[in-house]
């Protein structure tokens, strides 16, 4: 019984037509729709599958570079490292402290912050006279004279008028905590750093803290007490 009653509508030729009519209409409605710009669903529904596929394809370009560019002159080693900047030189170093030869240690103050800190060289020459004693065979720079040396940096900055205003001797009062962490041979640079820590005017006493280096290497390192005297 349905498949005769299906047979007979589909074999009426009223309903063929509405049929017929039906997907015509359904099809301008598509076709209108997707042409319009509200239809952006649509649209991209009918358009996906065959971008998909095109999707697909990737493009690689490959970029060259100049051969200029990437070769670059080798800067002469000469010029690569610049000098250390002269704040005292050695005729003001001599003005402040009363050290001389053989016993001044120290070449030039490269850094000064007044009443803080001061950070200076010591250029260690093979001509230097504790050499041909400490030791003969193989030139090392003594332990006691880095402390001594540093400590002439730290008296740079106690006689300075910003800390004491003062421009008398200085002594040493104590030494604490002091390392050293590796030998200081001919041709090196010791750069050393002196950094007040506690100044006591009343007494005249002052704490600093005190590092050496070579390079980017600490050498040494320790607490230094000073004290200010005119004798």
């Amino acid at each position: 019984m349905v498949s005769t009653a299906l047979s007979h509508t589909l074999s009426s030729p009223l309903s063929s037509h509405r049929t017929h009519t039906n997907f015509s209409l359904s099809l301008r409605r598509s076709i209108s729709v997707s042409s319009s710009p509200t239809s952006s669903s649509i649209s991209r529904s009918l358009i996906l599958p065959t971008q998909s596929k095109t999707n697909r394809t990737c493009f690689v370009s490959n970029c060259s570079t100049d051969g200029k560019q990437n070769s670059t002159e080798e800067v002469p080693i000469e010029f690569r490292y610049p000098a250390f900047p002269s704040v005292i030189d050695i005729n003001q170093i001599r003005e402040i402290l009363p050290h001389r030869f053989p016993f001044l240690l120290v070449d030039r103050v490269i850094e000064y912050n007044p009443g803080v800190s001061a950070v200076a060289i010591k250029n260690v020459t093979i001509n230097d006279n504790f050499f041909p004693g400490h030791f003969p065979e193989r030139p090392i720079m003594p332990g006691v004279l880095m402390v001594e040396a540093m400590a002439q940096v730290g008296g740079i900055v106690m006689l300075q008028p910003e800390v004491g205003g003062s421009r008398d001797n200085f002594f040493f009062a104590g030494i604490d905590k002091v390392r050293f962490r590796k030998p200081v041979i001919a041709g090196d640079t010791l750069v050393m750093r002196m950094t007040l820590i506690k100044l006591q005017k009343r007494f005249g006493i002052a704490k600093m803290e005190g590092k050496a280096y070579v390079g980017r290497e600490v050498v040494c390192e320790g607490e230094f007490l000073m004290a200010m005297g005119s004798e």
